[in-house]
């Protein structure tokens, strides 16, 4: 059986909530930083919510802060985050930053007392994701992972068949990412040295990066080829159907115990250099495997004793088919239920519950990514102690 695509799409409004006003004063007040193309998508997320208003705008490209501004005419417009945290009056800020730009950024938000909507992956890397896990402990912030599919019905719903045991123990889950280097704007071709385009903060935009020469090809849509800025499609995609891997395997808390991994490499782009090809091959607890490759169908499948069950934003299928056919009944596993990424963020900021992906299960997602990028660049298998959170037998 299918589960069709609208399924993941269609909420009735009137169990959001839509027809209901929320008073400027009980609004959670939203600033956000960074508003190029996830970021742009992430204001009008936070625009659409009755129990938001967006206060202030962020960016250090003004042609991104221009069409902020034009989004959210209302919202304070400037090109210094600290600007932002120093504000008593803002509650939460949504940061979408270039992944290089997550740790600092975040713990410079959790120190200022905000909550945080922040991107996936985590972080750059494992060390500083887990910076951010213990800034929100120790300041007691809520925070939200961009990890939006947690909060789509029809991923919980396969979530909730596999953990009830529909399909029996299971032994494997395969899951499959895009691969290669998409050129988002058609400017991968501009990979020479060129002027910094006026007004655009190109040294800012670096940061805690090495230098580099300023080209289009380096920037924007396209820094996630860059080891200095991003980590491929690897990286940029375990936050979406890795995290629901672990979610599905009740991983939330765990990790691999070892990770073996091969990729391969375009020489002939010179500032793009992460993998075009990878194959994650990790070890779990209990015997469990997972294979995450860019070159098997799209999402996560789970294999069990008894059956298997596939889920991506597509729908779901499952054999046998029957899995799929009833509700979770009440004895049964029953996952996290969101009202919407975007909104469950809110409510967490006014309730002070955990949301739909916190720091810490974050952080978890994207370690299979972190390691597996390890393996691929030092050629061999990385032992794990997922306890601890910390390599075997490395210095």
């Amino acid at each position: 059986m299918s589960i069709p695509r609208r399924s993941f799409l269609f909420v009735p409004g009137a169990a959001l909530g839509l027809n209901g006003a929320v008073p400027a004063s009980e609004r959670i007040n939203v600033a956000c930083i960074g508003t190029g193309w996830q970021g742009m998508n992430n204001l009008k997320s936070f625009l659409a919510e009755p129990s938001a208003a967006v206060r202030a705008v962020c960016d250090i490209d003004p042609a991104h802060l221009r069409e902020a501004q034009a989004a959210a005419p209302d919202a304070q417009a400037c090109r210094e985050m600290d600007e932002v945290f120093e504000r008593p009056d803002i509650d939460a800020v949504a940061l979408s930053l270039p992944d290089h730009w997550h740790g600092i950024a975040s713990v410079r938000a959790l120190r200022a007392g905000k909550d945080v909507y922040g991107e996936k992956p985590l972080a750059h890397n494992f060390a500083e994701g887990r910076e951010i896990v213990e800034a929100v402990a120790r300041h007691g912030r809520v925070w939200q992972t961009g990890s939006w599919q947690r909060s789509l019905a029809a991923f919980r719903f396969a979530c909730e068949v596999v953990r009830s045991g529909r399909i029996g123990t299971v032994r494997r889950v395969e899951v499959g990412l895009p691969g290669g280097h998409p050129d988002f704007d058609q400017l991968g071709h501009r990979n020479r040295p060129e002027p910094v385009p006026a007004g655009f903060d190109f040294d800012r935009w670096l940061g805690p990066a090495p230098a580099a020469d300023y080209c289009p090809a380096r920037v924007h849509k396209t820094w996630r080829w860059n080891f200095d800025y991003g980590g491929g499609m690897l990286l940029d995609w375990v936050g979406h159907h890795v995290d629901i891997a672990h979610w599905g395997m009740g991983a939330d808390g765990s990790g691999p115990q070892t990770v073996a991994a091969t990729g391969t490499y375009d020489a002939r782009h010179p500032v793009w250099n992460t993998p075009v090809t990878f194959r994650v091959e990790a070890q779990y607890a209990g015997g469990v495997t997972m294979t995450i490759a860019d070159d098997i169908r799209r999402g996560a499948r789970f294999v069990g004793d008894e059956g298997w069950v596939w889920v991506d934003r597509s729908g779901a299928e499952a054999s046998p088919r029957s899995v799929l056919t009833t509700p979770i009944r009440g004895s049964e596993t029953h996952l996290y239920a969101s009202p919407g990424h975007f909104r469950d963020f809110l409510e967490c900021v006014r309730t002070r519950r955990a949301p739909a992906c916190p720091a810490a299960t974050a952080l978890r997602s994207a370690t299979p990514a972190y390691l597996g990028l390890i393996s691929i660049q030092v050629g061999r298998p990385i032992r794990w102690d997922p306890s601890a959170q910390r390599m075997v037998g490395d210095a």
